[in-house]
This record gives structure tokens, C-alpha cells and sequence, in this order.
């Protein structure tokens, strides 16, 4: 007797990642149904919260039913907006509001490609779901678990954003990319006359219009937009900031703070005092890190301390550093100090190209004396409670969403 095919749903974005690894699994045998999720919330197209050309918007559902058709597959829309709104666009916008950097493709990942999708899959009788990410699942028979290792690819490599993903959903999880290189797939595309062969990759977030970040969030959050005082580390004031969601740590430009002996850049964020603090480069660098929802893939924990490599943001090398992990707690120490250690952003370990484990990364406690302040610059005291300092080195909030934005493929 032949065995059934496994049927899987491909999460089609109408990108050629998602189209190619949707002929890979028809090659292989797999009984294949391409799936694009709706998650926008208004039927109209030009609505202004939305980027009409994201991975999931009406553009990219076109595109993904000519690729589905030109593959003689079935292709379907899952309605999965209530699901993306409560998992993916409320934690974007509370992290902001709270001083935090979001990362909101790693939540997308196991909320709703892998979470959502994957329930709505099983249901139509699917057995997995795929997707185009570059990245390699794979069974690790000697310690019992699903692993996520690195990408072939480097340069596109994606196992940072997905190392929330559970045991459960990783073992029911395809990537068939992980072991071809960005350019292998560009000509497979072509090689299969792909409608979406030479289609350019998205650079923004698929629900923010032209990657506007602080637009989209007056939009959701009216009142978001609070002054405040932006001080140094003694806690002098030097400037006014125009609310703390539109700054982010290792930021440099438009603080008005000119006239510095030396740049300054934003150093920490206070939310509950509402206060930016900023300091010269050098402030920007800290050794230590702890992450907070810890998730634990390759290894089933890190009890006891072992020297890995790390990650803080998504376009870095790994760098070393001692990790221990115990239960929804990761502290890592990394052999040299790391620039902009950011809260909200993820802090991913490896050993080798495994993906060990990771978490959400936590603010620091400032020192006393910092916290504490001087003064306004006015005579008066600044009094603030102890914070901790979260940090990261790109440029501004809306640069860095951007890169960050597409970490998940």
C-alpha cells in the first residue's frame, strides 16, 4: 500500500521565498495548499493604517494566487485579523508606549505563522506548515528535540527571529530554504517562470505605511505623544523630548541637545518618569545582559553556566559570552562589552549555528547616583527612581523597526 502524501499549507506571501519553497514541497510529493493571511483590518486597500504592498497585504494576496495557480496548487485567504491584532499590533504599540523596542516579526512568528496559521492548518487536515523563512529544523535523536540551526545563507539567515518557537511547533514546521542561498532561489524561481521571480524584497513592516513609525502610533495611541524632560547621566536637564515612544536608545539625531562638548546619544529611556537620558557613546556599552520570557530550543535548559555565543539584534555575529538560563530567566555576560543592549529586543544564544535559547531583553538598574539626578539645569532636582539602562546602536527608531521588521522573513 502507498503511503498518503503529507499535506502541508505553505503561509504564501506573494514573495518568491514563500513561492519556491511552495514548488520545493510539490517536488518532493507533498500535497500542498497555499494559504496568505489576512490580517489588515479594513477592507479598503488605501486605508492609511496599512501598507497596501506588506507580506500580507492585498497586493501580496494577488501575487501569491498567480503563483499558486502558475504551480497548479489551490490557494485559500485565512481571515486571522482578530488573532494579529491582540498577538502581534497591541504588544507593538504597549512596548513603545512603555520605552521598549519591539520586535514585533518574532510574536508573528509563533503567534501566527506557527500559532493561529498552524491551528486554522490542522483543522483543513494539514499535517505542517511552511514557510520561506532561511533556516534549518532539524531532530536532534541524542538530546530528543527539535532544533533550529542557521541558514546556509548567512547573509539571509532568520533563526533569530524564530527562536520562540516551541518544541510543538517546530515539530510540525517545514523551512525548505535553509540550505539554499538567496541567489539558488532567485534562479529556481526563474528556472520555474515564478510570476514572482524577480519581485523585490519588502523593507517595512506589512502594516505600516511607508515604514512611518511614530505616524502609525499617534494614529493607534492619540495620547502617546507626552513631553518630558531628556537629561544626562548626572541628571541635568539639556533638552525637552516630544514623548518617549518616538526615541530609542543609541539614538543620536534630533535630540536638541547641540552644543555638547561630545555627541550624546539616548542611554536610557524612563517610562515611568518620563524622562530620556542621554551620554556620551562609551555609555551605550554594557557587557551584561538578562532576558526575561526565556524559550529553550536546542538545549532543554542552561542550569548550569556554558559558554556560548550571543545576539542582541539581528544583523550581528554571535559573540561570545557565558550564559545560564533558569526557568523564564537568561543571564549572559559577553567576553566584551556590546553596544545598545536594547529592552524588547531579543537576546538570542548559539552553540555553533544551533539556536540554544533565548528571551525578551530586560532594562538594567542604572546606579544610584545616576537615578538619583542633580539637577534640571534650572536649580531644581531631578528626582527619579532607580531605572535601567536599555540600549541599542542604531540610529533612530524608525531605522531600526525597519531592519528589525523584516527579520522574520
Amino acid at each position: 500500500m502507498s503511503q498518503r502524501p503529507r499535506t502541508v499549507v505553505v503561509a504564501m506571501s506573494g514573495g518568491v521565498d514563500s513561492s519556491v519553497a511552495a514548488a520545493i514541497l510539490k517536488e518532493q510529493g507533498s500535497e500542498v495548499i497555499g494559504v496568505t493571511m489576512r490580517i489588515w483590518p479594513c477592507d479598503d486597500a488605501d486605508d492609511q493604517a496599512y501598507s497596501p504592498h506588506g507580506c500580507c497585504g492585498p497586493a501580496a494576496i494577488a501575487d501569491a494566487r498567480r503563483a499558486a495557480r502558475h504551480l497548479g496548487i489551490p490557494h485559500y485567504v485565512f481571515d486571522l485579523r482578530d488573532a494579529f491584532q491582540s498577538q502581534v499590533i497591541d504588544p507593538f504599540c504597549a512596548d513603545y508606549a512603555a520605552g521598549r523596542t519591539p520586535n514585533p516579526c518574532i510574536r508573528c512568528n509563533r503567534y501566527i505563522k506557527f500559532g493561529a496559521l498552524a491551528q486554522r492548518a490542522r483543522r483543513s487536515g494539514a499535517n505542517f506548515v511552511a514557510t520561506g523563512h532561511y533556516a534549518r529544523i532539524e531532530r536532534d535523536e541524542a538530546r530528543g528535540r527539535w532544533s533550529i540551526r542557521a541558514a546556509v545563507d548567512q547573509s539571509k539567515d532568520q533563526s533569530y527571529a524564530l527562536y520562540s518557537l516551541e518544541q510543538e511547533q517546530l515539530a510540525a514546521a517545514l523551512m525548505p530554504l535553509g540550505s539554499l542561498t538567496k541567489t539558488e532561489v532567485r534562479r529556481r524561481a526563474r528556472d520555474l517562470g515564478l510570476p514572482v521571480a524577480n519581485r523585490p524584497e519588502s523593507q517595512e513592516l506589512c502594516f505600516i505605511v511607508n515604514d512611518d513609525y511614530p505616524a502609525y502610533l499617534r494614529r493607534m495611541l492619540p495620547a502617546i505623544a507626552v513631553p518630558g524632560l531628556i537629561v544626562d547621566s548626572s541628571g541635568r536637564r539639556v533638552g525637552t523630548h516630544r514623548g518617549i515612544a518616538f526615541y530609542t536608545i543609541g539614538q543620536r539625531r534630533g535630540l536638541g541637545t547641540g552644543g555638547a562638548p561630545e555627541a550624546l546619544y539616548v542611554v536610557d529611556i524612563d517610562p515611568q518618569a518620563n524622562v530620556i537620558v542621554v551620554g556620551p557613546e562609551r555609555e551605550l556599552y554594557r557587557a551584561q545582559v538578562r532576558a526575561s520570557a526565556a524559550n529553550y530550543v536546542s538545549w532543554p535548559d542552561v542550569k548550569q553556566p556554558a559558554q556560548l555565543a550571543g545576539k542582541v539584534r539581528y544583523k550581528m555575529t554571535p559573540q561570545s559570552c557565558t550564559v545560564r538560563g533558569d526557568g523564564d530567566t537568561i543571564e549572559a555576560e559577553f567576553d566584551a562589552p556590546q553596544r545598545a543592549l536594547t529592552p524588547g529586543q531579543a537576546a538570542v544564544f548559539y552553540d555553533g549555528d544551533a539556536v540554544v535559547c533565548g528571551g525578551v531583553i530586560e532594562r538594567r538598574e542604572r546606579q544610584a547616583s545616576a537615578a538619583l539626578g542633580a539637577g534640571d539645569g534650572c536649580g531644581r532636582t531631578v528626582r527619579r527612581e532607580p531605572r535601567c539602562a536599555g540600549e541599542r546602536d542604531e540610529p533612530s527608531r524608525v531605522g531600526t523597526s525597519r531592519r528589525q521588521g523584516r527579520a522574520a522573513g
